[in-house]
């Protein structure tokens, strides 16, 4: 899991042009990253894109933090 959290903090970095030596798990993305919602789709998008997902409108909106979108990699690799 920690090549998936390290892969998934790249994304965010990227994305929010941010360090990412602070974030873990728990990190929210609106809370603490200040995301907004086009950086959310952005981020979104950045997953999707890396790991060959698809995440509906439905789905996405339960993504909240770190931890959230690696819990959903797991799942989606699972089947």
């Amino acid at each position: 899991m920690s090549d998936i959290l390290t892969e998934v903090k790249a994304v965010i970095g990227e994305v929010m042009k941010i360090d990412t030596a602070d974030i873990t798990l728990e990190t929210r993305f609106v809370e603490d990253l200040k995301a907004d919602s086009m950086d959310q789709f952005f981020l979104i998008d950045g997953i999707s894109e890396k790991y060959k997902l698809t995440i509906t409108d439905q789905e996405a909106p339960e993504i909240k933090t770190v931890g959230d979108v690696i819990a959903y990699i797991l799942e989606q690799n699972k089947e």
